[in-house]
């Protein structure tokens, strides 16, 4: 970094928020995806003016800025692929208001996910979205990417939520989106612009939350399936039965192959497992729904189904789902976890299309995820210091994303597009949406300052 730009940061942080150490910047170089890259340099700022006074030197110099939260995206959107400034938020982490009466929370862009819940919880309130990270994630990363999580197809995801944002600009100036009434529609919906754009439009350093009252009762049931056609069934008519389940999660044939190898769970190995899971305020309401639930599973063929009855065998059912990610992390070296996302329709069809995916190119592919808002999560996995394996790989993943455009879906649900699914964007956007969101983009950000390279917003 320049001196004379390295002295201006540290004016504007102090020196003890200011690093451009190489074991720092070897820290900063990479997040939970397969990119990396060293930045130049990192700053902790610490409120909104010093993210602005940050932002003007960087426009007027034409340096690159990153935002960052915890790190733990997982297609490379807080990868400096082009150098610059990290700009690490973690410090703003301060819960600035919570309000029951007007079920809503305000807080800074460094609040843990889990810790703005723990300050809800005696409250009875909640916030939905509930992210898989959500033990490390940072709220702000939340909105960057719209992340969502287990309960989505019942809450949606993040967008949901923000009902208004402090945003800083590339050229510094700070602007406030959106409102704290729970309707509004004065204006355009600034806020959702910018929820979901993963840092390339502003910074947002205050985000206004909408909160739930939190259901007091839950119930569990786990079923299994010999046919993808008769898993693929089952979902539809669950979500279009009256019931809409907080959770429904689905486990594929090679994810419950791979969990078998790496535990002791001793789970059926069957073309695919469903999990649900009912809420409500009485245990007489979410036994009511599980029981209709139950039922669709018994009409489409399940080979077995189980209900939980008590703490533990709830711990018990949810057990494989839980432990999929990791164990599949631990097979090989590598791996990549897509989120390609399509109509619960075409579930089935998305899941044997994965696996010929997998057959065709001769690589590992377990599948899990979501099944109640069709987002799924084929892991591929690889040894990343063989080039072969790593050809095959992306060949793979090329053919996954062109799988789900196929089928009416999206290249992702909830991970964002990042460096990872940037050249695949043009699979699913037109021309004019491509023409559209760059001329956004240009707009706000003419130097192209904020976290350049992603989302495929460059010709």
């Amino acid at each position: 970094m320049d001196e004379k730009i390295k002295q201006a940061l540290i004016e504007i942080v102090g020196k003890e928020n200011y690093t451009d150490s190489l074991i720092d910047m070897v820290s900063f170089s990479y997040d939970a995806s397969e990119h990396s890259h060293r930045p130049a340099c990192a700053v902790w700022p610490s409120d909104a003016d010093q993210v602005a006074k940050i932002l003007r030197l960087a426009n007027s110099e034409k340096i690159p800025v990153i935002p960052r939260g915890a790190g733990t995206g997982l297609s490379g959107m807080a990868v400096p692929i082009k150098g610059g400034i990290i700009l690490d938020l973690s410090h703003m982490n301060r819960i600035v208001k919570i309000s029951i009466e007007d079920r809503l929370a305000v807080v800074k862009p460094g609040v843990v996910y889990v810790d703005l819940e723990k300050a809800l919880e005696p409250f009875g309130f909640f916030f939905p979205p509930d992210p898989a990270s959500g033990k490390v994630s940072t709220l702000g990363g939340n909105v960057a990417t719209n992340a969502g999580g287990l309960k989505g197809a019942k809450y949606g995801t993040t967008r949901d939520y923000v009902l208004g944002l402090q945003v800083v600009l590339p050229d510094g100036r700070i602007m406030r989106t959106g409102s704290k009434a729970m309707k509004s529609v004065s204006g355009y919906d600034l806020t959702r612009l910018f929820v979901g754009s993963e840092g390339t439009l502003g910074v947002v350093t205050e985000i206004t939350l909408k909160i739930n009252p939190k259901p007091t009762a839950t119930s569990t049931a786990l079923a299994t399936f010999d046919s993808l056609a008769d898993a693929g069934n089952a979902i539809n008519q669950i979500m279009h039965s009256g019931i809409i389940p907080s959770a429904l999660e689905i486990l594929g044939r090679e994810t419950l192959a791979a969990i078998n190898e790496n535990t002791d769970l001793n789970l059926p190995e069957v073309d695919a497992m469903l999990l649900a899971e009912t809420d409500g305020y009485t245990r007489e309401e979410t036994d009511y729904q599980i029981k209709k639930v139950i039922q669709v599973f018994e009409e489409n063929n399940a080979r077995e189904v189980k209900q939980a009855r008590t703490d533990k065998e709830v711990e018990d059912l949810w057990a494989a789902r839980k432990s999929a990610y990791a164990v599949l992390a631990r097979i090989k070296t590598h791996f990549v976890l897509e989120d390609v996302t399509v109509p619960m329709t075409h579930i089935a069809e998305l899941l044997k299309g994965v696996e010929e995916i997998s057959r065709r190119h001769d690589i590992q592919i377990a599948t899990f995820g979501h099944a109640g808002d069709g987002n799924l999560h084929p892991q591929i996995l690889y040894d990343g210091y063989d080039q072969e394996q790593v050809r095959r790989m992306e060949a793979a993943s090329a053919d996954l994303f062109k799988l789900a455009i196929d089928l009416d879906g999206t290249l992702t649900g909830e991970h964002g597009i990042g460096l990872a699914k940037a050249p695949y964007m043009t699979l699913e956007h037109d021309p004019v949406a491509m023409d559209v969101m760059r001329h956004v983009k240009k707009m706000f950000d003419p130097n192209n300052i904020l976290n350049p390279g992603k989302m495929g917003l460059e010709e």
